[in-house]
């Protein structure tokens, strides 16, 4: 079976994301009918610039292109795999780094919100296992909020072995657990690190949570045992940024 090369995107913020930052992949915008608000507007100017086609379709078209999301009034075609995106053996040459893995997360809500913060934050890539996450979807893209378009999203065959790889260029992994004694705030960030997220409800797995340098959770305070994995992620992230930026401060 051939792989599917074009699929579709929604929402303002995935629509003008893919068209500021790949414009040669969007084939063509939809937009519904009777929208004239501003955020619309500026949207189809950027797409008129950039030379890509426009198309306005009723809402039960829209309806029908992508059925139970939150299309916003905007729907655009693009042409899938053709996005530059460095290579993970290209980022670990760089001077600083902070790479951010998801072990087994595979919610494309909570992928989509760790991509928005992972490029709040300036995370030089998101890692994820072929088998045990999803590929970017529309639901991604969508709660990514234009996030998906420049954050890479690496997907490699075997976690622990590209962990063993992060590790042996010299980047500190820390993994993230309920259950170790050391919290997320005791912590001193390097320059070059990556956290390893495990899924909600499960954790890491076994061979991920071998492969970290150091174990540490996020303390709680209240009656609830966890936090949403997204949520954890952005504390998580946020503090190693805040550490690190101390550090060159």
């Amino acid at each position: 079976m051939a792989k599917k090369s074009h699929e579709l995107i929604y929402g303002i913020h995935a629509v003008e994301a893919a068209l500021r930052k790949q414009p040669e992949n969007v084939l063509q915008v939809f937009v519904q009918q009777g929208r004239h608000d501003k955020r619309i507007g500026k949207i189809i100017s950027i797409a008129r610039n950039s030379g890509v086609a426009i198309q306005s379709i009723s809402n039960d078209k829209i309806k029908e292109k992508c059925p139970r999301s939150r299309h916003q009034g905007l729907v655009a075609e693009i042409r899938t795999g053709q996005r530059d995106v460095p290579s993970l053996d290209e980022i670990l040459e760089r001077d600083s780094i902070l790479l951010l893995v998801l072990d087994e997360v595979q919610d494309p809500h909570n992928i989509g919100a760790c991509l928005r913060t992972a490029d709040a934050i300036g995370v030089d890539a998101v890692i994820v296992s072929k088998n045990r996450s999803p590929a970017l979807t529309p639901v991604i893209r969508n709660v990514a909020s234009g996030a998906a378009e420049t954050v890479p999203y690496i997907m490699v065959s075997n976690l622990a072995r590209t962990l063993d790889k992060i590790k042996d260029s010299n980047v500190w992994v820390m993994g993230t657990s309920g259950d170790s004694h050391s919290n997320i705030y005791d912590t001193s960030a390097t320059q070059r690190m990556a956290l390893v997220m495990g899924s909600e409800g499960k954790g890491m797995r076994r061979l991920t949570r071998e492969a970290c340098d150091e174990l540490v959770s996020i303390p709680m305070q209240g009656s609830v045992e966890s936090l949403n994995i997204s949520v954890a992620t952005a504390v998580c992230l946020y503090e190693i940024r805040r550490q690190q930026n101390q550090a060159t401060s």
